[in-house]
């Protein structure tokens, strides 16, 4: 089961990626030149909150107990993540590449190819 210290290394070792707190202290937000693709609380349930093809988001919400609608956030487009140990590392990782491509596809060409210079 992943730790809130490998969860946050895995979200700034991204390219283009900040850590702010627009919502207050409680609440990290990770982005990638200004677009969010992650959220994650201080809170004693670790979770994380991921962006998500709709399709697939659904998916995970019908296979993992510990995954249901985004928290606060659009539900057809968000997922929040219990990180209980039911939801394999690996996947979790996946989910985390998933929501950063996703944020990567919206940005302009100038703005990715500037990432791919990071």
């Amino acid at each position: 089961m992943m730790t809130e210290t490998e969860l946050h290394d895995t979200f700034m070792n991204y390219a283009g990626v900040t850590e702010e707190y627009p919502f207050g202290e409680d609440v990290r937000v990770y982005k990638v030149l200004g677009k969010m693709f992650a959220l994650f609380p201080h809170n004693e349930d670790l979770s994380i909150s991921l962006k998500c093809d709709p399709v697939r988001a659904v998916m995970l919400r019908d296979t993992y107990e510990a995954v249901t609608a985004g928290y606060h956030l659009n539900k057809k487009h968000w997922n929040t993540i219990k990180i209980d140990g039911e939801v394999p590392d690996d996947e979790i990782l996946d989910l985390i590449e998933h929501s950063y491509q996703l944020v990567l596809k919206g940005l302009k060409k100038a703005d990715r190819e500037k990432l791919q210079q990071m």
